[in-house]
């Protein structure tokens, strides 16, 4: 009977050890996404001429906006715009606006050749660039470029 039990011993510990293996599942098994419909990737949010308007604080309509300088490789990527010269649309700080002026943009614009009209906010952080360009203003963060309707 020893023998016998010696025999099976083993072979009953190794069935058991099989039948009870858990199997390993990775976390994104276990995941569940609640906002599965909401995910879009790829498509950014863009304003419309009105959220634009209504977000910014400055507008200016010119046809004289020329990119000027930019950076890219260290830190964030930055564009320098000028505007010659341009009519004051919407303003809630400055009443007489000088010309030439400069603003700073995160994305490179895609400019047109007739006239455009200008979203600016005050400039936030980029200090010492703002200093050494005497920038001000910033070009509305979700705001494409658009054209001056002829009315």
């Amino acid at each position: 009977m020893n023998k016998k039990l010696i025999i099976y011993v083993p072979f009953l510990l190794l069935m058991l050890m099989v039948s009870c293996e858990k199997k390993y599942q990775s976390p994104a098994h276990y995941k569940n996404d609640l906002f599965a419909n909401e995910n879009e990737e790829g498509k950014a949010y863009i304003m419309n001429e009105e959220e634009c308007f209504d977000g910014s604080e400055m507008v200016i309509a010119s046809s004289e906006v020329k990119l000027v300088d930019s950076s890219k490789g260290r830190g964030r990527p930055f564009y320098i715009y000028k505007i010659r010269s341009g009519k004051v649309l919407k303003t809630i700080r400055d009443s007489v606006t000088e010309y030439p002026m400069q603003f700073l943009s995160a994305q490179r614009l895609k400019l047109k050749n007739d006239s455009i009209y200008v979203y600016l906010k005050s400039l936030q952080g980029y200090r010492f660039i703002a200093k050494d360009r005497n920038l001000r203003y910033q070009w509305l963060k979700a705001a494409p470029v658009y054209s001056v309707k002829k009315q």
